[in-house]
């Protein structure tokens, strides 16, 4: 498998390392500001009808409060259900991984049944080895070597 989008990754450092994270930041931060600029513009127009001046503190205060409901009810729900959930999914807790536990045991038990006990045992150790399998929890990238293990 060929590391091409990794290799760029890297030669762009910390923007191209986190390149969805400087993203979703833009998008975020775009939003904010078209959100502000055409509530500036309703609260102008909504205070013109009401016969009075529109005052930007009063703008501020508003469109704060308007942010952060919004914030609350949408945005960290989501950053808790995606993010949370894909950390503890990496974690590795007892329901992310259960089934995949029971589906790997059943794979050693084929090899070594399909190779012999010691053959088996030798690729399986060796597969671990590979994905650097620690305890039944992956790390990351080794799997993006050139090298293959041997069978």
């Amino acid at each position: 498998m060929s590391d091409g989008p990794e290799r760029t990754a890297r030669k762009l450092g910390v923007l191209g390392k986190y390149s969805y994270a400087w993203l979703t930041l833009a998008f975020f931060l775009v939003s904010l500001v078209l959100h502000w600029y055409f509530g500036w513009q309703a609260f102008q127009d909504e205070a013109r009808q009401h016969g009075t001046t529109p005052e930007f503190s009063e703008f501020v205060t508003q469109a704060s409060r308007d942010t952060f409901e919004n914030w609350q009810s949408e945005f960290l729900q989501l950053l808790w259900q995606v993010v949370g959930l894909a950390y503890f999914l990496y974690l590795g807790s007892p329901s992310s991984k259960e089934n995949d536990d029971r589906l790997e045991a059943k794979i050693d038990e084929l090899l070594r049944m399909h190779a012999g006990d010691q053959q088996g045992q030798r690729i399986i150790d060796q597969l671990d080895q590979y994905y650097l399998r620690d305890t039944g929890h992956p790390s990351r990238f080794n799997h993006l070597r050139q090298d293959q293990p041997d069978r």
